[in-house]
């Protein structure tokens, strides 16, 4: 027999995201394709991280992280969510919220397994599944206000579906799932018996006087959530990888277990510089981020109306979709490409969020920048209109 590649390898490509980020740094334009928060590190995580080097803290970690973050964690998650866990049992660290993501699909899911999700979805979900051969089954957001009713997800269940996917903020549509849609998710859930996955990586990404609820928190969703976040946002340290896992101890010890396969641990003095900025980071820090990007989703959201790229604005996050047709191109592709050449500002073809040709018309563009990036790419959009 010939050497090959594995038969998962044609699922796993280069993400259209990082494939944008490559041709803006190609052409040196500003990159709104990429979700890296422009934030300063907080002195505090920095300082946490430097003295945790300083006093040796540099070796391996249990293999579900520090116990001073896991307790910041939970700590935090009951402040600001209600969502009561056990630090020593029910909080597993990894590498991002992909990895604890990732291990959480390999713990407690079967290849030929299906998995509900909802779209426009994050890429990274639906690639993770498929190369795990899990088979992911699609509800469509309708827009303007990315709405779903309880047919819809009835309509795709089967004998094989296992989980459901909910990513609240969600990337890229910017939706605040609502106390009564996590409803709907949670008795669908309960009537199928299914795990509900959620990534909550953008919770502190709320706008207009909105609530981030966890669903973990909706009645009878403890056992049978796997709440996901992590601090790569919230703290701009998305190359530290910084994530974890919330759940029933049982679940928890079968994740943490596979997390520590591939990924050993996440690195030690990082984790103690996130969970120095747990502690001492109050409400105050994280009602000023959500203000800031509040007001930079206003202004950028402002310039693709005036440009006619009509947007479709984001309740939470830092993404906005915007309506791509009036540019030249047959694709989402070939129209973000038009944009680069045109401007020199990156964003995300819209087709990489849908499994059709729904996304053709549309484009991702991430505002989280420095006011200064941000005011650059608005005047270069604007030659748009010239």
């Amino acid at each position: 027999m010939a050497l090959r590649v594995s038969k998962r390898r044609p699922l796993v490509a280069q993400s259209e995201i990082r494939s944008m980020s490559i041709e803006c740094a190609r052409v040196g334009g500003i990159n709104l394709a990429q979700g890296v928060c422009d934030l300063p590190v907080p002195e505090v995580v920095v300082r946490g991280a430097a003295e945790a080097m300083e006093r040796g803290h540099n070796i391996y970690t249990r293999f579900d992280g520090r116990a001073e973050l896991r307790r910041a964690i939970a700590a935090r998650q009951l402040r600001d969510t209600g969502l009561d866990a056990d630090p020593e049992t029910q909080v597993v660290v990894s590498a991002g919220a992909t990895g604890a993501f990732y291990s959480a699909c390999l713990a407690l899911l079967d290849e030929g397994d299906e998995v509900v999700v909802f779209e426009p979805y994050y890429g990274y979900h639906i690639v993770t599944l498929a190369s795990l051969g899990i088979r992911p089954v699609f509800v469509t957001l309708a827009p303007p206000d990315w709405e779903f009713a309880a047919a819809d997800l009835e309509r795709v269940v089967t004998p094989r579906t296992r989980a459901i996917i909910l990513n609240t903020p969600s990337n890229p549509a910017g939706k605040v799932f609502s106390r009564e849609e996590l409803a709907l998710v949670a008795d669908f859930a309960q009537a199928h018996d299914l795990f509900v996955f959620t990534d909550e990586i953008y919770e502190s990404f709320v706008f207009d006087g909105l609530a981030h609820i966890a669903p973990a928190t909706m009645p009878g969703m403890a056992r049978r959530t796997i709440t996901i976040s992590g601090l790569s946002k919230v703290f701009a340290i998305t190359g530290w990888r910084i994530g974890y896992a919330l759940c029933d101890p049982e679940w928890a010890l079968a994740i943490g277990h596979f997390s520590d396969l591939v990924y050993v641990c996440a690195p030690a003095p990082l984790q103690l510089g996130a969970a120095r900025g747990l502690d001492e980071l109050g409400p105050g820090y994280y009602r000023g981020v959500a203000e800031d990007h509040q007001h930079k989703r206003d202004l950028f959201c402002s310039t693709l109306r005036e440009i006619g790229l009509t947007p479709h604005v984001p309740a939470g996050a830092y993404y906005t979709l915007a309506d791509v047709s009036r540019l030249p191109g047959d694709t989402a592709k070939a129209r973000a490409m038009h944009l680069l050449a045109r401007t020199g500002v990156a964003c995300v073809p819209g087709s990489a969020f849908y499994q059709g040709d729904t996304g053709e018309t549309l484009a991702r563009f991430c505002f989280a920048k420095e006011m200064n990036i941000l005011e650059d790419a608005m005047r270069r959009l604007r030659k748009l209109t010239s």
